[in-house]
């Protein structure tokens, strides 16, 4: 299958994700919010604030585009504001959303986030937006961005949102390491991870784990997926097929082959350290792995074992507090950073996917010698899974990390881990129900 029919139907079932964005407290602040505001190329110089979840090359990156931008479109001021990790610019949005003043123009979210938000008209639709000649592409179709990326950021059928950071899991292993312990190719299925990372632990004397996760929640959810089940409320948390998901890591853990980012949080860092040989994350953590790894060893990307792996990231979101100078200058600055000439920029240096087709599909990306994913990305998305966007998916996933994180802290502490997954059953369950 061409790449580009392959990255269509991989998206299609993606995550919609969701971001909000509003008016800053900057110049031009207006409380002009409806959808007749004037959509007009910005002749005053007009400042717009930016809420985004962004650390490290993935941040200094976006510093980059976004000075880029401004010399291109000096009238615009962009002020980056830095929220933390995702869940810390979730809280800032969610407490701010009481006083919508203080919101930004524009920010990253995704959509569970934001669907009060939209329910009481705090979001600009961006569909006019998108079909000014002026301002935007003239159509969806002009802009390039695929369309299931674009459906995937509506929220209740109205496009609040453009898809800007998009990403994968995959598996990340230590090329010489595998090679030193006989390890031909990197392993295709979770059997192939056990087996693997059980020789390498053994054949180091015990001083390099084999493998880990570092998202829990993903690991359960494609756990149960590569099992035929699909994440809902009709999961038996405690019933055989969970458990026999959840003990595979957990076994692992109790023999030391497998372990957990636990007060680390990515499994980027000791990988750097030669500390575990192979772990799975996204593939937007590829650019904190060339910067750690340097010259130490030579490391390789390859699809997540298994036969499914996670599609995430998260869409840009304007809210309707900003003017219509600031909507317009926010439009424009979201335009930019989703082009070809950005996206190729930001891919090659993040390790996120382009959301931009004719990015995705160039010789500049795909022949990129920069990171590792670009030739290995039509494999590793063959088939792509996501959290379905129904009532309280969204609750019940996030509060699988932490209580898988008790099951395996039970684990590594040699404790019972039935008594640990019965616990996690009650939260589990209430998490649908709120």
């Amino acid at each position: 299958m061409k790449f580009r029919k392959k990255l269509a139907a991989a998206f299609a079932i993606g995550i919609a994700l969701v971001g909000t964005a509003a008016c800053s407290n900057g110049g031009n602040n207006s409380s002009s919010s409806s959808s007749s505001d004037k959509i007009a190329k910005v002749k005053k110089t007009t400042n717009i604030v930016f809420w985004h979840g962004m650390t490290g090359v993935q941040q200094s990156t976006l510093k980059k585009l976004t000075q880029e931008f401004e010399s291109k479109n000096p009238k615009i001021k962009v002020k980056l504001e830095n929220q933390g990790a995702y869940n810390d610019l979730q809280a800032k949005i969610n407490s701010t959303l009481q006083s919508p003043n203080n919101l930004p123009t524009i920010t990253q979210a995704y959509p569970d986030w934001l669907f009060n938000a939209a329910k009481k008209n705090m979001l600009v639709d961006l569909t006019p937006y998108i079909n000014n000649k002026e301002v935007g592409w003239g159509s969806s179709k002009a802009s390039d961005i695929k369309s299931a990326l674009l459906d995937g950021a509506k929220i209740e059928g109205k496009q609040y949102g453009i898809p800007f950071n998009k990403s994968i899991e995959v598996l990340t292993y230590n090329a010489d390491l595998l090679k030193k312990y006989g390890i031909k190719k990197a392993p295709a299925t979770m059997d192939e991870l056990k087996k693997d990372s059980q020789i390498i632990y053994k054949k180091s004397n015990h001083k390099v784990v084999g493998a880990g996760f570092d998202s829990l929640s993903n690991y359960y959810t494609l756990g149960m997926k590569n099992e035929g089940v699909d994440f809902s409320s009709k999961i038996d948390f405690t019933g055989d097929t969970s458990k026999k998901v959840i003990n595979f890591y957990a076994d692992g853990i109790k023999a030391g082959y497998f372990r957990v980012a636990g007060s680390e949080h990515y499994l980027s860092g000791p990988f750097a350290n030669q500390k575990v040989a192979m772990y799975i994350g996204t593939s937007a953590g590829e650019g904190f792995v060339k910067q750690g790894v340097g010259n130490k060893f030579t490391y390789d990307v390859a699809p997540r074992p298994g036969k499914y792996t996670m599609s995430q990231g998260t869409d840009i979101y304007m809210f309707k507090h900003a003017s219509a100078d600031q909507k317009s200058a926010a439009f424009t600055y979201i335009k930019f950073l989703t082009s070809k000439a950005s996206q190729l920029e930001w891919a090659n240096a993040t390790g996120y996917i382009p959301v931009n087709q004719a990015a995705a599909d160039s010789a500049e990306y795909k022949d990129s010698k920069k990171l590792k994913l670009p030739a290995k990305l039509e494999d590793a998305m063959a088939n792509l899974y996501s959290v379905p966007i129904i009532k309280n998916a969204g609750a019940a996933y996030g509060n699988l990390n932490p209580v898988m994180q008790n099951i395996f802290a039970a684990a590594q502490k040699g404790q019972n881990v039935d008594n640990a997954i019965k616990s996690g059953k009650a939260k589990f369950d209430a998490a649908w129900k709120q």
